[in-house]
């Protein structure tokens, strides 16, 4: 999601006002990766996480041994040959930190716990394929809550191990579908609920879940730790609309990702102590909104089915908002939030 995704979805919205227009503070990230002006959801969702670039498809780890990455890729060219002497170790994750400093750590995503951008903040891995073992990864951080797809790669997998088991013996509750009345929202248990065995289903195919599980998801992290939480939201299949060139896909993606940020918004603006940050991993599809004949509508137009090395929005509300104005790079916004938490001056 760029910034043309969001104009298509203001367009849409006609006369309503979308929750992009409640933000006081809008800025832009550069989102290219170690290796590539294009980055993809590995590398851009490890920068946020992390705060260091690396290379296409790792999660949550530094570029190998041979690159060193700088955050203007016009002046890489030289670096990449330069040895860092790293060799893709794990680097420690912003949800990582926090939760050893204290904080509760949840995720709620349209997609598979396994999928590149929540594994980027949870898992250590050199490739986004290895799903079967970022989904190991999940029992080595102590997250509080899980909300999203993916439960066949914890319970039905090739080496027989039933990770579901394995969670249930670390006080986890463990719940399916996507109702929210049999899990411990007073905060007494960390839970996983799997709204689907695999991918769950498009916006428009019937998930109505992520608006309310980002509410649920907020209330209860607040109950689980006295210092604070930390929540990572992701409106997942925004992206892949983008690579189907689906415009219909990408609208109802894009109402049902307003909704979803609007529940973050009515919690922070109840709580006063919260911060809203909304941005994309990338621009996907290369959307451009041209001109149609009746001359108040627009057609909406892909130029490619992969990412693009457009620049990203990045909309922010609440305590220390206005550190998310301008134009850096996206490592930049794991050094703003640990700026915001008042960890590092």
């Amino acid at each position: 999601m760029a910034l043309a995704q969001v104009s298509a979805h203001i367009y849409w919205k006609g006369v309503d006002k979308t929750v992009f227009e409640q933000f006081s503070y809008v800025g832009f990230h550069k989102s290219h990766s170690c290796d590539d002006l294009v980055t993809d959801s590995a590398a851009g969702a490890t920068a946020f996480s992390c705060g260091q670039k690396t290379t296409n498809g790792a999660i949550g780890v530094l570029p190998p041994s041979e690159h060193v990455c700088t955050s203007d890729f016009r002046n890489n060219d030289a670096a990449l040959m330069q040895p860092n002497g790293l060799s893709g170790r794990p680097c420690t994750t912003i949800l990582e930190e926090l939760d050893a400093w204290g904080f509760a750590t949840g995720m709620v995503v349209a997609c598979t716990a396994t999928h590149a951008t929540p594994a980027s903040f949870i898992a250590h891995r050199e490739l986004r394929a290895f799903t079967e073992e970022i989904a190991l990864d999940y029992l080595k951080t102590p997250i509080d809550c899980f909300i999203g797809g993916g439960e066949a790669l914890f319970r039905d997998r090739p080496d027989h191990r039933n990770l579901e088991d394995s969670l249930l013996r670390r006080n986890y509750v463990v719940r399916h579908g996507t109702s929210f009345n049999r899990l411990p929202l007073d905060g007494s248990q960390p839970f996983m609920l799997f709204t689907a065995e695999r991918e769950p289903p498009t916006a428009s195919g019937g998930r109505q879940y992520m608006p309310q599980a980002t509410r649920v998801a907020c209330d209860f992290l607040t109950k689980r730790s006295e210092k604070g939480f930390f929540l990572m939201v992701e409106g997942s299949q925004i992206d892949w609309a983008g690579h189907s060139n689906d415009h219909n896909w990408l609208r109802a993606e894009m109402e049902d990702f307003d909704k979803t940020v609007t529940k973050a918004l009515e919690f922070a603006s109840e709580n006063r102590e919260t911060l809203v940050i909304v941005t994309g991993d990338h621009e996907c599809g290369g959307l451009a909104l041209t001109q149609a004949e009746g001359k108040r509508d627009f057609v909406p137009k892909y130029s490619a089915h992969l990412h693009t090395a457009a620049l990203v929005p990045v909309y922010a509300y609440g305590p220390q908002a206005d550190m998310f104005s301008g134009v850096y790079d996206n490592t930049e916004i794991y050094q703003k939030m640990r700026m915001a938490l008042g960890l590092v001056r």
